[in-house]
């Protein structure tokens, strides 16, 4: 499936994009990962403004991409990235609403497992339902550099929603009680499409905002703010 090479979505040639891939919902993130983090980036996709940069970080080759918002929007990108570029390792780097008390803005949240409320598993003809989870090997890393750098972090389930405005108000506090730590809207359609084309798939976000205490952050804090995810991603990818 290689030759398929440009897709409809990425302009890359085949080759330009490293097997080791961090993602970010905003084109504008990933910007900024790649010229804090990479060295040499060169600039690889720009179609629909959705960037994708690959450079090297301590010696390893490393690409940097956008994959937009939602569930729609993010299986694209990993569907060819893992399909089409060879790409054998991607972590998601985001943003999420936190769901229980204990975290608050800046806090890391590294998602062990993915519910959702898409129909984006209808499409394996599964006889019951799929629990997308990560890969346990970069989940592992994920936790021992977020102790090594003393950050807070927590581990454990969120919820990849397709919705943002949910005509209920209330409904986030039934996964709340479920234990759900926090909402995002792309990693289960990233763990399953890693699943499916026999890959690994991390997601780490970072709090937000708070759906229990209404704090908040603004679009330049989350674009530009969020290092220690990034920091975390990049040395375990």
């Amino acid at each position: 499936m290689a030759n398929l090479t440009p897709t409809p979505h990425i302009g890359a040639k085949l080759g330009e994009i490293a097997e080791r891939v961090i993602m970010a919902g905003d084109p504008l993130r990933a910007k900024f990962m790649a010229e804090r983090y990479l060295e040499n980036p060169k600039l690889v996709n720009q179609v629909r403004g959705m960037y994708c940069y690959t450079g090297t970080y301590k010696g390893k080759e490393v690409s940097v991409m956008g994959h937009g918002m939602g569930i729609s929007s993010i299986s694209i990108y990993t569907f060819e990235l893992y399909n089409f570029y060879g790409v054998k390792r991607i972590i998601r780097t985001g943003s999420a609403g936190a769901y229980q008390p204990n975290l608050h803005i800046g806090d890391i949240v590294i998602a062990q497992g993915a519910c959702d409320n898409s129909n984006y598993a209808a499409q394996y003809n599964l006889p019951g339902t799929f629990a997308p989870i990560a890969d346990y090997e970069m989940l592992s890393a994920a936790v021992e550099k977020a102790k090594a750098m003393g950050v807070n972090y927590a581990v454990g389930n969120i919820l990849a929603s397709e919705i943002f405005y949910n005509d209920n108000p209330e409904a986030w506090k039934q996964w709340q009680k479920m234990g759900v730590l926090a909402v995002e809207m792309e990693a289960s359609a990233l763990y399953m499409n890693a699943a499916r084309s026999g890959n690994q798939a991390l997601c780490i976000c970072t709090i937000s905002d708070s759906l229990v205490t209404h704090e908040e952050t603004t679009a330049e804090q989350r674009e530009k703010t969020f290092t220690d995810m990034m920091e975390i991603a990049f040395e375990i990818i």
